[in-house]
């Protein structure tokens, strides 16, 4: 009887921190963190297609996050949120169209010269929960500019790992933290806008734990199936200054449409 070979087990997937700038200590701790994260979410079987790793992993009980979010006072005060495309947060962006709220999705990796679709809950092309994927968003938003933007009431953000004092993890491309930074130069996003993630209790991790550095933007709610942590008594300092881009990597700037014009003009 022939054996045969094993096979190639293909090329492995670069990973998202590949281009970015900053301390490779730092980087590698990150790194390691969600590595063990997505090993934890895999192994205990709470994960939901595609998988957990290199991503914002959508996780089982996502809905029962976003139905606890929707009950909290911070989103019912809210009319403007903006919100990460990830799968994981789909349930929240559905949410924030079925209650009348206008939407801003950032166009996945920022990959064009206007990087924010706007869903407006009064002209949508299908129903909120098709609109509010990605492929849907293509059908019923307009991409819009960052000059076009509304300030922002509510800001939600994907986290691969978050702590209970706020610090977040995201998956390393650090495309949160420039959405994040380009609002807040355009003063749409200010001290008093509140940011929550929606994640598995398996992603939250204790104060000090996850590393961080200057351009981390921490969380001030975290929302889980089961609770919500709320982490402003011990976050860190909100990053107030815009883009940082001494940080930032010559290969990064040139990904991102809006980056690379906005490098060229200073």
């Amino acid at each position: 009887m022939s054996v045969s070979s094993p096979r190639p087990s293909g090329r492995r997937t670069r990973r998202h921190d590949h281009d970015a700038g900053g301390d490779p200590e730092v980087l590698a701790a990150k790194a390691a963190l969600r590595e063990e994260v997505w090993t934890a979410l895999t192994e205990a079987k709470v994960t939901r297609f595609p998988g957990a790793r290199n991503r914002i992993s959508n996780f089982v009980g996502a809905e029962a996050a976003a139905e606890r979010l929707r009950a909290h006072p911070v989103w019912q005060a809210a009319r403007t949120v903006k919100c990460n495309p990830d799968s994981a947060q789909l349930p929240v962006r559905q949410r924030a169209l079925e209650d009348g709220k206008l939407l801003y999705m950032a166009v996945p990796r920022l990959a064009e010269e206007e990087p924010f679709f706007l869903l407006d809950p009064d002209h949508l092309a299908e129903p909120p929960r098709k609109a509010a994927s990605i492929a849907g968003a293509a059908r019923s938003a307009r991409r819009v500019a960052v000059a076009e933007l509304e300030p922002v009431d509510l800001v939600v953000t994907g986290c691969v790992a978050v702590g209970v004092d706020g610090a977040r993890l995201g998956k390393g491309g650090g495309f949160a933290d420039l959405e994040f930074a380009l609002a807040t130069a355009a003063g749409l996003i200010g001290e008093h806008t509140t940011v929550v993630t929606t994640v598995h209790e398996l992603q939250v991790r204790g104060a000090g734990e996850i590393p961080t550095t200057p351009h981390d933007a921490p969380v001030d709610l975290v929302v889980t199936p089961e609770r919500v942590v709320d982490c402003r008594p011990g976050r860190g300092v909100r990053p107030a200054d815009g883009i940082r881009w001494e940080e930032l990597t010559p290969e990064k700037i040139a990904a991102i449409p809006l980056l690379a014009r906005l490098a060229a003009q200073r």
